[in-house]
């Protein structure tokens, strides 16, 4: 039986994070982060937009408008440092009509509020930035929004967390709690504390230590479309005003680190939680508690999942994300959009007591562990602050 002071489950960017956060405020202390796959960030740490969000899209009292901009500083930096090439291409958000002016309105008030540079444009203004961007009457640029390969950023932690002393496990997959230790596909292991990183079963793992009684996670699959076009036929992120009642943000434009362009991302209900491609990592089990939640939401949800489900699953379709993407840039052709980049899941927590999509990070925990059961989108551009949080809850739980 292998002991620790804390055991990380989950080596995504969260978990990493958090391990080297923990090994800085406890240099004396065993720590050891298992990751169920071959090398981590095998999910939605590496498999996410790469986008490093500015800010200002979260409602102010929110933990998220709370960390984006000092997660964006701190990674912004972090990418220099290590010399991860970052694009820093900035961000236009546009209006398709006039419907969407108040809304555009309401995220440059959030943004002056969560001291958020932001740049109310005209039209043509906006055009002086991306000449091909459609928009109506105005828009919004944020010039602190950047691209990163999220990999190249995981693989960076994951050397500097081994070089720090922290210990890494990978192929290890959490089995259950039994007596006071964890159980894995490996071995045994008697931890001092546990700390939950798991993503997409991050409330699995919860429910063995008593919490999530109100939370599931509903996986949602997001696919990317990229363009042919050579690097640089799009200039930046064009992103439309989202639906502020939901977490999804809409098909856009997202520039890679390298230039490309690429359209999506799609919001699909997935079948169960590891459904990248066709009946990969199948589970039966899974299926039949997703559909059932699926079920229960097309009546009474506190959103409109019946409509959300099947604008997104028309997505499946090149010339819907094509389409939709044409309303926000000129010259978007079909012929030059082929190729599908690879799956990631979203694992979106959900109140089942009041079928609603949780908008904010969630974390619960006692003096014996601490589970992150939400940490979507942004969570990539606020995984060092947020590791900080997630710290100072574990350090007065202890305490």
């Amino acid at each position: 039986m292998k002991t620790c002071d804390f055991l990380i489950i989950g080596g995504g960017v969260i978990g990493l994070s958090i391990a080297r956060e923990l090994r800085t405020r406890r240099g004396d202390a065993s720590i050891l982060l298992i990751e169920k796959e071959p090398s981590c960030g095998a999910h939605a740490s590496g498999r996410n937009s790469g986008v490093l969000h500015a800010g200002f899209y979260y409602s102010p009292d929110s933990l998220k408008a709370k960390f984006t901009r000092l997660g964006n500083e701190r990674l912004t930096a972090y990418c220099e440092e290590k010399q991860i090439s970052l694009n820093k291409c900035g961000k236009l958000v546009v209006a398709k009509d006039a419907a969407d002016l108040p809304s555009l309105d309401e995220l440059f008030r959030r943004g002056r509020i969560n001291g958020i540079e932001l740049q109310p444009l005209t039209e043509t203004e906006a055009k002086s930035i991306e000449p091909r961007v459609k928009t109506y009457q105005r828009a919004l640029f944020s010039p602190r929004t950047s691209t990163v390969n999220p990999l190249h950023v995981v693989n960076a932690m994951q050397q500097d967390a081994l070089r720090e002393g922290v210990h890494i496990q990978c192929d290890t997959a959490y089995r259950g709690r039994d007596n006071g230790t964890v159980r894995t596909n490996q071995d045994r292991i008697a931890a001092g504390y546990v700390v939950n990183a798991a993503g997409l079963y991050a409330d699995k793992i919860a429910m063995d230590y008593g919490f999530s009684e109100k939370y599931r996670i509903l996986p949602f699959k997001g696919l990317y479309l990229y363009s042919d076009e050579p690097p640089g036929s799009i200039r930046t992120n064009i992103y439309p005003v989202p639906d502020l009642r939901n977490p999804f943000l809409g098909v856009h434009f997202t520039i890679t680190a390298d230039g490309k362009a690429k359209i999506g991302p799609t919001a699909i209900p997935a079948m169960w939680r590891e459904n990248y491609d066709g009946f990969g990592n199948f589970n039966l089990g899974e299926l039949v508690e997703v559909a059932s939640r699926g079920l229960g939401l097309l009546t009474g949800a506190g959103f409109d999942f019946r409509r959300l489900a099947l604008e997104e699953m028309a997505k499946y379709s090149r010339s819907k994300m094509v389409a939709l993407a044409s309303v926000l840039a000129e010259g978007v052709d079909e012929r030059n959009y082929h190729t599908w980049g690879r799956p990631g899941i979203r694992a979106q927590l959900l109140d089942i007591t009041k079928k609603k999509l949780e908008m904010d990070f969630v974390l619960e925990g006692d003096h014996r562990s601490m589970h992150v059961l939400n940490a979507v989108s942004p969570a990539f551009t606020c995984s060092l602050p947020f590791a900080s949080y997630v710290c100072d809850h574990i350090d007065k739980a202890i305490r």
